[in-house]
């Protein structure tokens, strides 16, 4: 009997309020899906950053014409300097942190170069002279590019050592500022859902003074008079929480699995199912930021 009545009550509820109701629905929705998009930014960091580590090379760039390093005082890499360099590589020192390497001519240099930016116009204003030879190291732990760097920085006919990681820290920084922007403007939606749900349990407590009045004469419990209205808001954010994990999750499958993987197929997205470890934490929120904001409302303006 009780069930009941606080279904019907719930459902009185919406109906009375169903304006501010779907305004609590799509502000919900609006700022969880801030948030979980700040979450799938992290996902996808992750991803890449686990893909890309295990990927990327050190660059040994060799002396060319016009090379302006203090290696290069004597003027573009000689042959015999090239040796040296390859042998320095497999030397037992420098060996045991090195997976595998490979020597980079000019022409190759160059041709990597035309199949990067086959779409630019770049590519007419660059000769395979202008492009340095290099050696490409595949690290056994990148974490010790410290070591090569250390090692072939002074060595005749090196003109620069780089890790390639570290331009992927700075897209990885990018993204993660990106992430930060998705939080505070989350967070200030959040606020907004606060009010918008407190305002509509305030709304629907009024609307129903006399209701609650006589119930609480006949002696009705704290409980079955507060669960309706908190119920009310509960459910509004559990819709605005599913309509933000399904908006995630489509767009991570037909955008993220469907266009961008087409677009950059050597790139790790992550996928739909992934995303989808993020709707129970947005619902979990959605559902504690009803709950606690109707509660502290009702306990304000009901009085029980």
């Amino acid at each position: 009997m009780r069930l009941q009545f606080v279904l019907a009550e719930i459902g009185s509820g919406l109906r009375r309020n169903l304006s501010m109701v779907v305004s609590v629905i799509l502000v919900t929705f609006v700022s969880l899906t801030f948030v979980g998009a700040a979450g799938m930014l992290q996902l996808q960091i992750n991803q890449m950053k686990g893909y890309w580590y295990d990927k990327v090379q050190v660059a040994i760039f060799l002396c060319s014409d016009g090379s302006t390093a203090a290696g290069c005082a004597t003027g573009p890499v000689t042959p015999e300097q090239q040796d040296n360099l390859g042998k320095l590589l497999e030397s037992p020192a420098v060996a045991q942190y090195v997976n595998d390497f490979q020597f980079e001519s000019k022409d190759d240099a160059y041709k990597h170069f035309k199949e990067q930016f086959s779409n630019s116009p770049i590519v007419d204003s660059v000769t395979p002279d202008q492009l340095p030879a290099s050696f490409r190291i595949n690290m056994k732990d990148p974490e010790k590019y410290q070591i090569i760097s250390e090692t072939f920085s002074s060595q005749a006919g090196v003109e620069t050592v780089i890790d390639q990681r570290q331009l992927l820290e700075r897209l990885f920084s990018v993204m993660n500022a990106a992430s930060l922007v998705a939080v505070s403007v989350a967070g200030v939606m959040i606020v907004c859902a606060i009010l918008l749900i407190a305002t509509t349990i305030r709304l629907s407590a009024f609307s129903r003074r006399r209701e609650t009045g006589i119930m609480r004469l006949v002696g009705a419990s704290k409980i079955v008079i507060q669960l309706p209205f908190i119920l009310e808001g509960v459910i509004a954010a559990v819709i605005g929480a599913g309509l933000a994990s399904g908006t995630l999750w489509a767009v991570a499958h037909f955008f993220l699995g469907g266009y961008l993987s087409q677009q950059y197929p050597d790139t790790a997205f992550i996928s739909a199912a992934q995303t989808l470890i993020l709707a129970p934490a947005l619902i979990g929120l959605g559902v504690l930021l009803a709950g606690v904001s109707s509660l502290l409302t009702l306990r304000r303006y009901l009085r029980v």
